[in-house]
């Protein structure tokens, strides 16, 4: 085999095809590369030092600063009863609606009476028959006590009526508890609510036989107002809250719903539980709601706050301003040339807006409230919101600053 050597031409004709591309990307190049003022114009759009940056301001305030210990709840009914039937017998009337609002004694449903009435009937005969024989024979003692004084009887029969006239008192007596049985069971064929409440769903129907072992309620009635809720809290946050119970404080609790979206009754705790689960670390509180708008239902998941302690004149800033980083919690405060400056804060207390500063920053200064991922450590700022007063410097930078962007264009 022979190693063959490429020819003049082919070595020529790379190279010019080289060349051209060499050409052409110089040429391009050339034409795409930015001018100097475009390029500062980048830079400055780039890097927060070279311009002011746009940034909305929030000023630190003092006011009340509610503190509060956010949990989630069930609610639950002081006093559920299943109403049952206490005697046998078939329903035939129903007087009640479902959801119905009932107060205690009202009448809600009637069992047929009529077995019932004959009862009584019976137990009155026989009280009166025992009556009358008691009578009889208490006028027969009276009798045998004369001629006993007389000498007349002997000892043994004026003993044996006084013991047939306790007979007849007893049997007396145990008439009266029939009728009064008969009677209480007569009572029962009215079905009364026990308690006042809202009515459920009804589970039986007129016609329907009904005992007293029936395992199936007629209906079921639930107190709702009042009610309460029971929610849990860290054995951690367990001392504050005893603090303010030994001192006499009525801790205010709030209920609300899912998406912490609506309020929807106000309540006070009423109890705590007497010990820890130490499964959870967690114990059990109870806070009583008035209910008066109906707004909470037994077994309701609702979410909890439990008002610890309200601060006076304590300084707030918005909790969008707070940032997080390596050093801690930190803020970016605006001096009075609009320019930024890093100052770390203690956080004593946060909710979803708002959160309380125990040091750090001071009533009136300006934070950085959106924009503040451009900036740095002496930034220059420019207030674009439209709520927060602009210095003269800025407001003056400003306006040339859109003259010159109309000149541009």
């Amino acid at each position: 085999m022979s190693n063959a050597s490429p020819s003049p031409s082919n070595t020529s004709r790379q190279w010019l095809i080289g060349l051209t591309l060499l050409a052409v990307l110089l040429l391009l190049l050339w034409w795409f590369w930015p001018s100097k003022p475009q390029t500062q114009q980048m830079g400055r759009g780039r890097f927060g030092d070279m311009g002011p940056v746009p940034v909305r301001l929030a000023e630190v305030k003092q006011g009340e600063f509610a503190i509060e210990l956010k949990a989630l709840g069930t609610v639950t009914s002081y006093n559920t009863v299943n109403v049952r039937s206490r005697v046998d017998g078939e329903l035939v009337k129903v007087l009640f609606e479902e959801g119905q609002e009932v107060k205690a004694g009202e009448l809600l449903a009637v069992i047929d009476p009529r077995p019932y009435q004959v009862a009584l009937q019976q137990a009155q005969g026989a009280l009166q028959e025992n009556q009358a024989q008691l009578k009889n024979a208490e006028l027969d003692l009276q009798r045998y006590k004369g001629l006993y004084d007389e000498d007349s009887i002997a000892r043994q029969t004026l003993d044996t009526q006084q013991a047939l006239v306790n007979q007849y008192r007893g049997s007396l007596q145990s008439n009266q508890a029939d009728v009064a049985t008969a009677k209480l069971n007569l009572d029962f064929t009215q079905i009364r609510a026990p308690i006042s409440g809202r009515l459920g769903l009804r589970q039986l129907d007129v016609g329907n036989l009904v005992s007293g072992g029936d395992t199936t309620p007629l209906v079921v009635i639930t107190q709702a107002n009042p009610i309460s809720v029971i929610f849990t809290i860290p054995e951690g946050d367990l001392p504050a809250v005893m603090q303010r119970r030994r001192d006499g404080t009525i801790l205010a609790v709030e209920a609300w719903d899912r998406g912490e979206r609506l309020k929807l009754a106000d309540g006070v705790l009423e109890s705590l539980d007497n010990q820890i689960d130490t499964t959870t670390g967690t114990v059990k509180l109870k806070a009583r709601f008035d209910n008066a708008e109906q707004m909470l239902f037994p077994n309701q998941f609702v979410n909890v706050r439990l008002r610890v302690e309200t601060r006076e004149a304590a300084t707030i800033i918005p909790s969008a301003a707070v940032q997080f980083g390596t050093q801690g919690t930190f803020v970016y405060v605006v001096d009075g040339d609009n320019k930024v400056s890093i100052r770390q804060v203690s956080i004593a207390a946060s909710d979803a807006e708002r959160s309380m500063v125990s040091e750090g920053v001071q009533q009136g200064e300006r934070l950085v409230l959106e924009g503040t991922d451009r900036l740095r450590d002496g930034s220059e700022v420019e207030v674009v919101d439209p709520q927060v007063e602009q210095t003269p410097k800025v407001r003056e930078r400003g306006e040339s600053g859109r003259a010159a962007a109309r000149n541009d264009a």
